[in-house]
């Protein structure tokens, strides 16, 4: 009895998801991960049988997904994914880069403990041998939207990091497709070791610098992508 008490109470201290949070981001990951990709047209009823629920919250998460961006309904002929909007690809990656910016410099004058610790363990992921690394497409595009997300959370602005998660969220799609290419990530890992080293040596120009090449890399990548590659992506199993 005892036992289970802890389990209980944490338990009711997290706030429980609804049945439309849980369509609404199984559709965001089926975007993510190129289940559902650009053009594709589906229904309500399609959703409903495939994630077995009942048409009410599968249409509360669209309407969501809607607002934001990513679907639009279709007069009397279901939804269909939205094509992407590389105008406005091109100014969150420009919002991004004043948010990563700032972080570095002010990492760079922190003698913070809470720093010193997250970009530790930064460096055990990415300042390792060339035979160490992941060759994990998918991995590694996780690992590098964390190492973006860990510079600004590090930089101690709770609000900075509120408005950088949002970005990511944004731009997570077009992120991943860098990462169906071995020499992005073969980048990657050498980009990120090199700004790391110039962080935890308080180098702070040359930190900002190889971070706004490194994102205006990735930036200059978006702006090639075709939908041929986007299909490719889903027919290349990207999980």
């Amino acid at each position: 009895m005892n036992s289970l008490a802890p389990r209980t109470q944490a338990s009711q201290a997290l706030p429980r998801l609804s049945r439309a949070d849980d369509v609404y981001a199984q559709l965001k990951q089926d975007i993510a991960n190129f289940r559902l990709v650009p053009g594709d047209r589906f229904t309500e009823n399609e959703i409903c049988e495939r994630l077995t629920v009942s048409r009410t919250p599968v249409r509360q998460a669209l309407f969501k997904l809607q607002q934001e961006g990513y679907v639009e309904v279709l007069f009397r002929s279901g939804w269909r994914v939205l094509p992407f909007d590389f105008d406005q690809f091109e100014q969150l990656y420009d919002l991004r880069m004043v948010l990563e910016t700032t972080a570095v410099q002010r990492l760079c004058s922190s003698e913070s403990a809470v720093s010193k610790t997250m970009l530790a363990e930064l460096a055990a992921i990415w300042l390792v041998p060339a035979e160490a690394r992941s060759t994990d497409t998918v991995q590694v595009a996780q690992w590098d939207e964390a190492f973006h997300c860990a510079l600004v959370q590090a930089a101690g602005n709770l609000e900075m990091a509120r408005v950088h998660r949002e970005v990511t969220d944004r731009i997570r799609i077009i992120r991943r497709l860098d990462f169906t290419q071995q020499a992005r990530i073969t980048a990657t890992y050498d980009e990120h070791s090199k700004i790391l080293k110039a962080i935890r040596a308080a180098r702070t120009d040359s930190a900002c610098l190889l971070l706004r090449t490194h994102i205006q890399a990735s930036q200059a990548e978006v702006r090639k992508i075709t939908l041929h590659q986007v299909h490719m992506a889903r027919q290349g199993g990207a999980r």
